[in-house]
């Protein structure tokens, strides 16, 4: 299993913004972490931009998006934007997509949220032609779209494409169209019993290759009298689940209840022990969010070294 770490979710200004971003890869490629996910936060920063970013400052490490909502843009402007910035980062962008939610697409863009599924089919059918099948034209009619677009882009190099699937039909699309998917608020029972089988074999049938699981899970370094705060700080900060049905019915099919029951909290061991579940589950790259406790500002960022410097050390016992 590969070990990333999530940046960019941090609120602040965005001369300071920058600033940290910059800091952030620079350590986590430092440290040897395999990937770096960049979320696409709706009233924030832009995540293929944080790439391009993080690109000019490092060069080994993969720079995955989680996820870029597909409604927001046309694919062909988004095989533009996706290609350009792969060619920017040598190579190292993992593109993840996904349908979103009713209440980012609906409530907040003012778009339809129909059938967000066959959207997606459609959608990754065109993405696809224009991707990784350029330079050259890009011919698709489907139930969502008519493109007749020629291209003179193309990856060098394979240009990864996950998506974010919950549900069965989400899974098999996955399966069957992309590299493999990336999740939120899905726990080791929700993936090994439902995710992990539901897209393997999807992908198996359509003749891929295994697909990448990517499993995002809050981490924080505490003693053991800590980790109700910190579960506690996890339902406050990181609580999507109240206002998103896809991931209540995700939550149904595992043990887990709430975010703070995701968090991987405790000493070192603790969050080791955690890990490897994961990883029986299927997870092939798990996305660590930061997750700091303290009662003010200078015990937080404490509280964050701490926690990133013990991922970087795990980082080399679960691969």
């Amino acid at each position: 299993m590969r070990l990333g770490v999530m940046i960019g979710a941090e609120r602040g200004d965005m001369a300071r913004k920058v600033t940290k971003l910059v800091a952030d890869i620079e350590w986590a490629e430092a440290a040897g972490m395999d990937t770096a996910w960049m979320p696409q936060v709706p009233d924030d920063f832009d995540c293929l931009t944080m790439v391009a970013l993080m690109a000019a400052h490092t060069t080994r490490i993969e720079l995955g998006t989680a996820v870029v909502p597909l409604q927001a843009q046309h694919p062909i402007a988004l095989a533009r934007q996706a290609l350009s910035v792969h060619a920017m980062a040598g190579g190292r962008l993992a593109l993840g997509v996904g349908p979103s939610h009713h209440w980012i697409v609906r409530d907040m863009l003012g778009l339809p949220y129909e059938k967000p599924a066959a959207y997606t089919r459609d959608y990754l059918e065109v993405l696809a032609a224009a991707a990784a099948a350029g330079p050259g034209p890009v011919d698709v009619e489907n139930g969502s779209f008519t493109v007749h677009n020629p291209t003179a882009l193309g990856a060098a190099t394979p240009l990864p494409v996950l998506v974010a699937a919950l549900g069965p039909v989400m899974l098999q699309i996955a399966g069957e169209r992309a590299d493999g998917t990336v999740l939120w608020m899905a726990d080791e029972k929700a993936i090994g019993d439902h995710i992990a089988p539901k897209i393997n074999k999807a992908a198996a049938e359509a003749g891929r290759p295994a697909p990448r699981v990517v499993a995002g899970i809050p981490v924080c370094l505490c003693a053991n009298s800590e980790i109700d705060a910190a579960k506690e700080r996890a339902n406050r900060i990181l609580s999507e689940a109240e206002t998103s049905p896809n991931y209540q019915r995700l939550l149904d099919r595992g043990d887990a209840r709430n975010v703070g029951d995701l968090c991987a909290a405790g000493d070192e061991e603790s969050i080791l022990k955690r890990f490897k579940q994961f990883a029986d589950a299927g997870v092939t790259d798990l996305s660590v969010r930061l997750l700091p406790i303290g009662d003010n500002r200078d015990e937080l960022i404490a509280s964050k070294y701490r926690t990133r410097e013990v991922i970087a050390e795990l980082a080399k016992q679960v691969r």
